[in-house]
C-alpha cells in the first residue's frame, strides 16, 4: 500500500485522471487547472500553516484557501495555556481560482486583505515568510489585537511528505498535498500590547499545501506535531479516511528531516466527547500515542447543500514512535493538534 513514486511528471492525463498514484518525499507532481476535468467551482486549493510555540504554549493557524465557490481566509490564535481560542473568518465569493495560489510549494507571493484581515504568504529559497493581522481580534485575555511577522526555515535536505490519490467512485476527483513538518520558525508576535519574540529552536511550524478536485461529501481524520526531541528535529503526520489510500498512505514520522514511513492509522475518539483523551494506533505497532486534548477549535456550518463540521483540538501527545532502524522514540507532552472533520459541498 505504499507505493513510492520518485520520478517528476504531470498529476494528470488528458481524461483528468492521476498519472501515477502514491506518495513522494518531494513534490514530483506538476498541477495545472487547466488539466483538471471539473467546473472552477469546484476545484479546491489551499495553504494552510500552523505554528506552535513549544515555549509559550500557543498556536496560531493561517488558512488561505480557495474552494471554488469562495475563498476561505482565516487566522486563528490557540492558548494552550487557558484552553481558549479566537479566531477572525473572512470569505470571497466565487473565487474559483483568482486568488493568486500558486500552482506548487516553491518560490511564490500571495496576499489578501479586509478591513478586518490581512495574510501575506511567500517564499524565497529556503525562507518562507508569514505576515498576519488582526487587529480587533479579541483575544481570550481580553487584550485586542493580534499581529505577527514569521520567518520559517526549509533546509534543503529536508522530505516532506506528498501524496497523490484519486477516489474509487471517481477517478478524476483528486488530491494533491504536500506537507512539510519541522520548520523551524522565528520572528515577532503582538498580542496586544505585548510583543513576543519566537526563536526557531522552540518554535515550529507545519505546512499543509493541498490542491484538488473532491467528491461531493469527506470525512478525514488528521494529526500533526513538530518539534525537538532530545536534540533532533521530530515530528509527524498521520491522515486518513480522505480518498483512495490503496495507492499510498499519508501516515509518517519525521526525524532529522527524513521520512520514516509507517502503516495505517487508527483513530480511537472516545464517545462522550472530543477533549476526553483519545487513543491513536499503527497497524505496525510503530506509532502508539494517547493524546491529550486541551481546547476544540470546533466550527460548524450548515447551509443545506453546505455543511462542515470540524474539531481541530490542540493539546499533548505521549507515547512512543519507532524508526525505519527499530529505533524506539520516548515521546512525552508534546504538543500537536488531531481533527476529525466532515465536509459536504
Amino acid at each position: 500500500m505504499q507505493h513510492e513514486v520518485t520520478e517528476k511528471q504531470n498529476l494528470l492525463d488528458a481524461q483528468g485522471k492521476i498519472i501515477e498514484e502514491g506518495w513522494a518525499r518531494r513534490p514530483v507532481w506538476r498541477y495545472d487547472r487547466k488539466h483538471v476535468r471539473a467546473s472552477a467551482l469546484r476545484i479546491k486549493e489551499w495553504d494552510y500553516y500552523s505554528i506552535m510555540s513549544h515555549k509559550h504554549s500557543f498556536s496560531l493557524c493561517v488558512t488561505f484557501s480557495d474552494l471554488g465557490f469562495s475563498g476561505l481566509f482565516a487566522i486563528a490564535y490557540i492558548d494552550l495555556a487557558t484552553g481558549k481560542v479566537a479566531q477572525k473568518d473572512a470569505i470571497k465569493l466565487l473565487s474559483m481560482g483568482k486568488l493568486g495560489l500558486s500552482p506548487h510549494s516553491g518560490d511564490h507571493a500571495v496576499a489578501w486583505a479586509n478591513k478586518k484581515m490581512r495574510i501575506a504568504l511567500s517564499r524565497k529559497e529556503e525562507r518562507r515568510r508569514i505576515l498576519i493581522g488582526a487587529p480587533d481580534l479579541v483575544l481570550p485575555d481580553g487584550r485586542i489585537g493580534l499581529d505577527a511577522d514569521l520567518t520559517l526555515v526549509q533546509i534543503p535536505t529536508t522530505e516532506s511528505l506528498n501524496i497523490a490519490t484519486s477516489w474509487k467512485e471517481k477517478r478524476t476527483a483528486f488530491y494533491l498535498n504536500e506537507k512539510i513538518n519541522c520548520l523551524a520558525t522565528s520572528g515577532t508576535v503582538r498580542l496586544g500590547n505585548e510583543s513576543i519574540t519566537l526563536k526557531p529552536n522552540e518554535t515550529f511550524s507545519v505546512l499543509d499545501w493541498g490542491r484538488g478536485r473532491w467528491t461531493y461529501v469527506n470525512r478525514w481524520f488528521w494529526a500533526s506535531a513538530s518539534g525537538m526531541l532530545d536534540n533532533h528535529s521530530f515530528g509527524f503526520n498521520l491522515g486518513y479516511g480522505f480518498s483512495d489510500r490503496s495507492a499510498a498512505s499519508e501516515n509518517a514520522i519525521f526525524y532529522d528531516h527524513k521520512i520514516h514511513k509507517i502503516a495505517e492509522i487508527t483513530f480511537n475518539i472516545p464517545e462522550s466527547g472530543y477533549t476526553e483523551p483519545w487513543v491513536i494506533t499503527s497497524s505496525d505497532n510503530r506509532f502508539e500515542m494517547t493524546f491529550k486534548p486541551v481546547v476544540d477549535r470546533q466550527t460548524k456550518t450548515n447551509l443545506l447543500l453546505i455543511k462542515s463540521d470540524q474539531h481541530q483540538v490542540f493539546g499533548y501527545f505521549n507515547g512512543i514512535a519507532v524508526l525505519d532502524d527499530g529505533t524506539k522514540l520516548v515521546v512525552e507532552n508534546f504538543p500537536g493538534f488531531a481533527e476529525d472533520v466532515f465536509n459536504r459541498f
